[in-house]
């Protein structure tokens, strides 16, 4: 007369493993979604940044952080620059605080 659960759970058990699925499908949607429109062009601006800074030579022009213009002067071994941003006045900042580089110098002639 009537139907015993055991019998009633494995007639919905193969549709509610597809069901299951179903709801994580929104989900993964969302997380390729935001992969592409904030993870990706995020990690390509951090890659350019640490090519733009790896590049630095004395002379450059360039733009910091704090929205100082001035020449670099010295480049440090530690991770530092020397940048003047007057007549005999210079700052000593991490080269990561350059933001974008105003006017490349020339490499030096070899004679």
């Amino acid at each position: 007369m009537f139907v015993t659960p055991a019998y009633a759970q494995d007639a919905s058990a193969a549709a509610g493993g597809i069901a299951a699925f179903g709801q994580f499908v929104p989900l993964i949607l969302i997380f390729v979604i935001m992969y592409f429109l904030l993870i990706r062009p995020q990690q390509k601006k951090a890659k350019e940044h640490k090519a733009m800074v790896d590049a630095l030579r004395r002379g450059d022009m360039v733009l910091t952080q704090a929205g100082i213009i001035g020449k670099i002067v010295h480049l440090r071994e530690d991770g530092e620059v020397e940048v003047e941003i007057a007549k005999d006045m210079k700052v000593r900042m991490i080269r990561s605080a350059v933001v974008q580089v105003l006017s490349k110098t020339e490499p030096a002639a070899n004679n």
